[in-house]
């Protein structure tokens, strides 16, 4: 669930990341500590990982008040927001991870797979436990190690699990990195296994960049403007089911900052007034179920959005502000200019786009003419509609008729495709993620067909 960074000289101006020689200390000790580990391929010895994933576990339950407390001080999570995504995702996860890992590790007749060796993983702030810990399980799972740097644009977690990861985890294996983007790109000069990377399409292009200096893989973990059509043909208690489910993936999952947040619906308005009413009150500012805005930059620059003259012009609910609270309310604006930065960027913030069509059948055309977004929602139960979006349509995946579901299963490949992300994982696809698959041949000593060798004379 990626968030959408600030400008990257902007970062760098404001970075205030510890000394540069301090991380490539840090990071000089991580490879040679680490190197021996990078050769473990025996099964027995990938088996010893599972320390590893019940210490992730202990560092889940056993700090649960913690975690709650520094999620709610980075982003202002409820508990059972910051249960939901971030802790209880960790724990299914990991218990997904540990009943199955052993036969995803047992040599295939004529494959082996084999880790990929010390890997980097960015995570992101929007879900900064989850998207540290989660990218772990898969890593850990398929025998390399590891090394995280968490955002510094959540700091407390950041911290938090510079503190925990050593008290819990095997150090030789597994260590965190803080800093800002200085440290980042000193990270990335290094060689690496594979470089998994959750975050906007912005950084993505620059991971990428540094990529190809060692020829590292990457897996990029991006966004873009997620749609969700919604067919009015639906019957009246099926449009309010399908407005709930909305509003409360929209404004209850991070306040919009999530990249699998529905960026602008397909039809439909009223329904959704009544729904964001209901499920967060009359009085939002002082409503504890919806998050702040993570930082003063990122308030500012989504207040700016709502500025634009074409776009405030076109706000029909919501819209106040408080800066001192980091608070924006939900907001749903009605046909803003196709042209404003709020119609081509990610939104990562409360605001919802209404774009209304003739037909619902055109919003397959309008969903072509964007780049590939990470997911679609569409809530319908036409079947011939369906069959067009899964056949017409190119996005991470398709969702009918719920939202971000998809993101909580162990059994479907979380990624995106083209500008939102390259790769997946979750499950089965983050051990493949951070494996390499071995072709294996094995031959005998038999007699061969003569044309296997020159000369050809005789032929």
């Amino acid at each position: 669930m990626a968030p959408l960074e600030e400008n990257h000289a902007a970062v760098m101006a404001e970075d205030n990341a510890e000394d540069s020689d301090g991380a490539n200390f840090k990071l000089q000790n991580e490879r040679t500590s680490s190197e021996p580990l990078k050769q473990r391929l025996e099964y027995e010895v990938r088996l010893g990982k599972k320390q590893n994933h019940g210490t992730i576990v202990g560092t889940a339950r056993e700090q649960e008040d913690q975690i709650f407390a520094v999620l709610y001080e980075d982003l202002g999570k409820h508990r059972v927001e910051s249960y939901r995504d971030e802790v209880g995702i960790l724990l299914k996860s990991l218990k997904n991870s540990l009943t199955h890992f052993e036969k995803w590790m047992t040599p295939k007749k004529v494959m082996l797979p084999e880790p990929l060796g010390l890997v980097l993983i960015f995570s992101a702030w929007n879900f900064p436990l989850a998207l540290s810990l989660e990218p772990l399980i898969g890593a850990i799972s398929a025998g390399c190690t590891a090394v995280i740097k968490p955002s510094e644009h959540a700091p407390a977690t950041s911290s938090f699990l510079a503190r925990a990861i050593p008290r819990y985890m095997d150090t030789k294996a597994i260590k965190v990195i803080e800093g800002g983007v200085s440290v980042a790109e000193q990270l990335l000069q290094e060689k690496w296994g594979k470089i998994f990377f959750t975050g906007s399409r912005q950084v993505g292009r620059i991971i990428m960049s540094a990529a190809t200096k060692h020829l590292t893989p990457v897996t990029l973990e991006l966004g873009g403007k997620c749609p969700a059509v919604f067919d009015s043909r639906l019957s009246s208690l099926d449009r309010k089911m399908a407005a709930k489910r909305i509003s409360v993936a929209k404004w209850g999952c991070c306040n919009g900052q999530a990249c699998l947040d529905v960026d602008y619906l397909l039809v439909e308005i009223d329904l959704l007034k009544q729904s964001i009413r209901r499920t967060y009150g009359e009085n939002l500012a002082e409503s504890e179920s919806i998050a702040k805005i993570v930082n003063k930059h990122h308030f500012k620059r989504l207040r700016s959005l709502l500025e634009d003259p074409g776009v405030s012009a076109s706000v029909v609910h919501g819209g106040s502000i408080d800066e001192e609270k980091l608070f924006i309310e939900p907001t749903i604006l009605l046909d803003p200019p196709v042209s404003s930065e709020l119609m081509t960027e990610e939104i990562f913030g409360p605001l919802l786009l209404i774009v209304t069509l003739k037909n619902i059948e055109d919003s397959i055309a309008f969903i072509n003419s964007r780049p590939k977004p990470l997911a679609i929602y569409v809530f319908t139960k036409d079947d011939r509609l369906k069959r067009r979006v899964v056949s017409e349509t190119s996005s991470g995946s398709v969702t009918f008729n719920d939202v971000q579901l998809h993101y909580f299963s162990d059994e479907l490949p979380f990624g995106g495709v083209g500008e939102s992300g390259i790769g997946s994982y979750h499950g089965k696809f983050s051990f493949d993620t951070f494996s390499h698959e071995k072709a294996v041949l094995r031959r005998h000593f038999f007699m061969e067909p003569p044309a296997r060798y020159p000369p050809w004379n005789d032929f």
